[in-house]
């Protein structure tokens, strides 16, 4: 069962209003023309899109043109939609119903509710999907706007099959002949669509087929059609009609793959694996499991989907006899929520890090051990990688020991030796690690934990030069360092493109709650700026996604050459959580956070994340700070 609540009508802008603000009219053209040009990229070229549209919302903004600003929020997020990244477009509707509501432009928040009521549909929160879609109804109803009407409708209907009510039927079924006289062939396409799906589910196979039918000839090659295909080739299946299901799912990927339809994409690849299943060619089934896999875990929110894929390739691995991984797929399946981010797609950015760091650090070792003798050799020091420093650190510092002072050259090396020492290591556990040779982890009850994450950075890095790269993301990491500093916060560790650091650790500091937040606001400032070089280039500038999470943490240092401080517990995996689950350009603070620090900064509720061993975690957008 696999409604598209309102994505007819998310897909669907319905042209972008008319302007009747006291705005300059050449601006004003200017903006919608650059919106509609967006739009046409959705889909097709995102970062374009993304990038127009934030230029049309500068001179909307500019001009006062605030229709043309919420618009240009609505195409961002309707970007992010397509991707399947559900809270970065709920964000940007968020932003987009301010806009309209601003203006009192009834329709345009008619359809942001409509759609913000999608966007819950597929999170599950099918109460919360009602209470927006009934709230468009009600105003749809009000300004007689056929559309929007049609539009809520098919929420409140999709809903109700969600809930196995079938009074969902008696919903679509009205709404075609109002779709049909308003001639909108997309919209058509999908309210079939979806009352096939309603009689798959019910076991009528007859019905089912008419209506995918009537959904996949309106499409035609204009409009995606890949769910009514899809939905043939379940019928074809369950009849046994195995080379017409293959031939169906293959049909489906194709449309999917040419709209971009990623959850089709998963569905076609899962229905043609499950027609192999029932031909008991497992490997072949597990060969597109695996494909469907791979789109899966690199799309943000789509956990039923993975569930699902889970449940199937552990059934599939188990007929297999190949009950090792079958084990591995049913853990997956019942951790599910658990899964912090994706790894593998970090996973090129740092091995290309590594590799251009590493060749780095070997040519400046040579040069550090032919110049050991002179005094260049502390300042030589001063460029080498936080690893090497402590490497070298610790040797000079235990022949330091050994020799007693045995010359002023050494006295002097040992004093930038301190100092580079302290820049790897809080200074409490410095004196421990000389003093004793070995650090004791500690456990602390209550800290701030600030975890970033560049967005997009592995299709950045594709496009970009390793040196050019590096260079670029160690400018960032400084600035960071000295905002970090400014707080009195701990840097803890840089993994790949994400940066991690804690306050009151391992010394105790008031306030660091407030002081994190402070510097996670500062480091956004600091990227807006240092993204003006890159849009004078016209090129996508950096941007971050920032969690918070106050909690226990155990800190401590680990290794036994290459020493780092590092920390340990759920609170780290909590403010990950924070980060993944958060927009570019926001910070995002746990509840605990939020309790903390609402005294003395604007938050925006938005909902909540899944947290192992912790339930289910509120969520809060820092908005501005209290004067």
């Amino acid at each position: 069962m696999y409604l598209r609540i309102g994505i007819v009508f998310v897909l669907i802008a319905a042209g972008f209003q008319s302007f009747s603000q006291n705005t300059d009219l050449s601006d004003s053209l200017k903006v919608e023309k650059m919106l509609e040009e967006a739009k046409a990229l959705i889909g097709t070229d995102s970062l374009k899109s993304i990038t127009i549209s934030r230029q049309a919302i500068g001179l909307a903004k500019t001009i006062k043109y605030y229709k043309g600003e919420a618009n240009g929020l609505k195409n961002i997020g309707m970007v992010y939609y397509m991707k399947g990244k559900y809270v970065e477009t709920l964000d940007y509707w968020n932003q987009s119903l301010e806009a309209f509501q601003k203006v009192s432009d009834n329709v345009g928040v008619s359809n942001m509710l409509n759609n913000i009521g999608a966007i819950y549909f597929n999170q599950g929160a099918d109460d919360k999907a009602l209470e927006y879609s009934l709230k468009s109804l009600q105003l749809a109803e009000k300004i007689n706007d056929t559309l929007r009407m049609v539009s809520a409708l098919i929420n409140v209907g999709s809903i109700y099959h969600n809930k196995k009510d079938p009074v969902a039927l008696n919903y679509l079924l009205k709404v075609i002949p109002m779709v049909e006289a308003s001639g909108n062939t997309e919209a058509y396409v999908v309210v079939t669509g979806d009352v096939g799906e309603i009689y798959y589910d019910a076991n009528d196979d007859k019905n089912a087929l008419e209506y995918f039918n009537k959904s996949v000839n309106a499409a035609g090659t204009d409009f995606s059609s890949a769910f009514s295909v899809n939905g043939i080739g379940k019928i074809y299946l369950r009849e046994e009609e195995y080379p017409l299901a293959l031939s169906s799912h293959e049909k489906a990927y194709k449309i999917a793959e040419k709209f971009d339809d990623k959850l089709q994409l998963i569905r076609s690849l899962r229905g043609t694996a499950d027609v192999y299943i029932k031909q008991r060619k497992l490997v072949i089934a597990l060969e597109y499991y695996n494909q469907a896999l791979t789109i899966a875990e690199n799309m943000d929110d789509v956990n039923i989907e993975l569930k699902d894929l889970y449940q199937e390739m552990a059934s599939a691995y188990s007929l297999n006899r190949d009950y090792t991984n079958a084990y591995q797929f049913q853990t997956k399946y019942a951790n599910i929520k658990d899964t912090l981010y994706n790894i593998e797609s970090k996973k090129r950015l740092n091995q290309l890090q590594f590799d251009f760091e590493l060749s780095k650090k070997e040519g400046e070792i040579s040069l550090q051990q032919a110049k050991i003798q002179s005094e260049k050799q502390a300042r030589t020091a001063t460029t080498i990688g936080l690893g090497l420093i402590l490497v070298i650190a610790i040797i000079i510092y235990r022949n330091y020991l050994q020799k007693s002072k045995t010359n002023s050259i050494l006295d002097k090396q040992n004093d930038e030796i301190e100092t580079l020492l302290l820049n790897i290591l809080p200074k409490e556990v410095a004196e421990e690690l000389k003093e004793n040779g070995t650090s004791v982890p500690k456990q602390y009850e209550e800290v701030s934990v600030l975890f970033t994450d560049f967005f997009g950075f592995t299709k950045i890095a594709d496009n970009m030069a390793p040196n050019e790269l590096v260079s670029e993301l160690n400018q960032c990491f400084m600035a960071f360092d000295i905002i970090v500093e400014k707080y009195g916060l701990e840097k803890i560790k840089t993994i790949g493109d994400s940066y991690l650091c804690a306050g009151n650790i391992p010394s105790a500091n008031t306030d660091h709650a407030y002081k994190i937040i402070k510097a996670g606001l500062e480091m956004l400032a600091f990227l807006e700026k240092n993204n003006k070089r890159w849009e004078e280039k016209n090129m996508m500038g950096w941007e971050i996604r920032i969690g918070v999470h106050v909690g226990p943490v155990v800190a401590g240092v680990v290794g036994k050459t290459k020493y780092a401080y590092d920390i340990w517990g759920s609170t780290v995996n909590i403010a990950s959580r924070m980060e993944t689950n958060g927009t570019p350009g926001r910070v995002n603070i746990s509840a605990r956070t939020y309790e903390m620090v609402k005294d003395r900064f604007e938050c925006n509720y938005r909902g909540k994340v899944h947290a192992k061993n912790m339930g289910d975690v509120d969520m809060y957008f820092i908005e501005s700070e209290k004067v």
